[in-house]
């Protein structure tokens, strides 16, 4: 069966890095860009890492990062828009992938904490 978390998170690095070079070379922006390239393609790695947890708290500790890197990510993508680094359209294409995986991590560590008290 295929793993939709990981699969959306990989095409979202790709996303992300493909977006990184834009605000490099179109924009001249280093820092904000740097932090979200950093974070964005954190939570595919850290995904692909919880395919191999050692644990099921390995598994829901790792899982965790990846949730937080993608709030990370999502503030970076609203501090790029506000700041005028990324219009409107570009902002709500990259937003909605990144909510979407939002969604999907906080479901599976809701699911995970529940089958761990049990």
């Amino acid at each position: 069966m295929e793993n939709i978390v990981a699969v959306k998170s990989y095409a979202f690095a790709i996303r992300i890095v493909k977006l990184y070079k834009l605000l490099l070379q179109e924009k001249k922006e280093f820092v904000l860009s740097k932090q979200m390239l950093r974070s964005g393609t954190a939570i595919g790695a850290l995904i692909r890492e919880a395919e191999h947890a050692q644990s099921k708290a390995d598994f829901l500790n790792k899982m965790n990062v990846a949730l937080k890197e993608a709030n990370e990510t999502e503030y970076w993508l609203i501090l790029m828009k506000d700041t005028e680094y990324l219009n409107e359209a570009e902002f709500q294409s990259i937003k909605k992938d990144c909510s979407e995986i939002l969604k999907l991590l906080i479901s599976i560590v809701k699911s995970t904490k529940t089958t761990l008290k049990k």
